[in-house]
């Protein structure tokens, strides 16, 4: 049973016009209403849009809305409770150009249109060590951000966990994609890109452990069927 706490966000959240929950059942069998129509019917514009996957507190969908005015940007999760505080913040910030979407990840293609998406970000997902097809990087995810990103749109993986870094650089080499960039270590190696020093509530709880930041950054070729690597030896990186 919901704690009275999670009960009053999820009421506060129905009332907030930036947050979208489409009914569970419906999308898993028909397109959602916005899909196509966030720039005209939401944003109000045609400025770039950017997804948080497993966006959590929302704390990169906020921290990027931020800095970025110009663009537009959604995050995603199933866990409303933890979204309430993003949403809450952008409330708080006055910020035209952020949105949530409760909903599962395995939906996007049915939230938003072919070429819709400008990039994609996921931030410290479950690795999913038993369940290699739940990752949100699996073959199964990016064939789903294939159909929504235009052309050359990028996704950015930023996790702690060595396993998940690893399985995705073999995946993209099993399908011959080249990431763009790629660290074991990001803030030892030094990037300067503002977006890169967002810091989540889960990242500075890593960080505090002690544990190394890994980073991903790729462009997927359209169309391209994705398959999963057939050589990959997870138990070199398990734990």
């Amino acid at each position: 049973m919901a704690r009275p706490s999670k009960l009053k966000r999820f009421a506060e959240m129905r009332e907030f016009q930036h947050v979208f929950e489409p009914d569970g059942q419906v999308i898993m069998r028909e397109d959602y209403e916005m899909k196509g129509h966030w720039f005209e019917q939401f944003f109000k514009n045609h400025a770039p849009i950017t997804l948080e996957l497993g966006c959590g507190k929302g704390e990169y969908t906020v921290g990027l809305a931020s800095r970025y005015p110009n663009r537009n940007f959604i995050g995603i999760d199933i866990k409303g409770a933890r979204m309430w505080k993003g949403a809450t913040a952008a409330l708080h910030h006055g910020l035209s150009n952020v949105a949530f979407v409760r909903t599962k990840i395995d939906f996007v293609h049915r939230i938003f249109a072919s070429g819709e998406i400008e990039e994609i970000w996921v931030t410290f997902p479950d690795p999913q060590p038993k369940k290699p097809k739940k990752r949100l990087v699996s073959s199964f995810f990016l064939t789903q951000y294939q159909a929504i990103l235009k052309a050359g749109g990028k996704i950015h993986l930023k996790t702690d966990s060595r396993l998940l870094h690893e399985y995705l650089k073999a995946l993209l080499a099993a399908n011959q994609v080249e990431p763009e960039v790629c660290t074991n270590d990001l803030y030892k190696a030094g990037f300067d890109e503002e977006e890169l020093g967002l810091k989540t509530f889960y990242e500075e709880r890593f960080l505090a452990e002690g544990k190394p930041i890994t980073y991903i950054s790729f462009v997927l070729p359209a169309g391209n069927r994705l398959i999963e690597p057939d050589n990959f030896n997870q138990s070199e990186w398990d734990g």
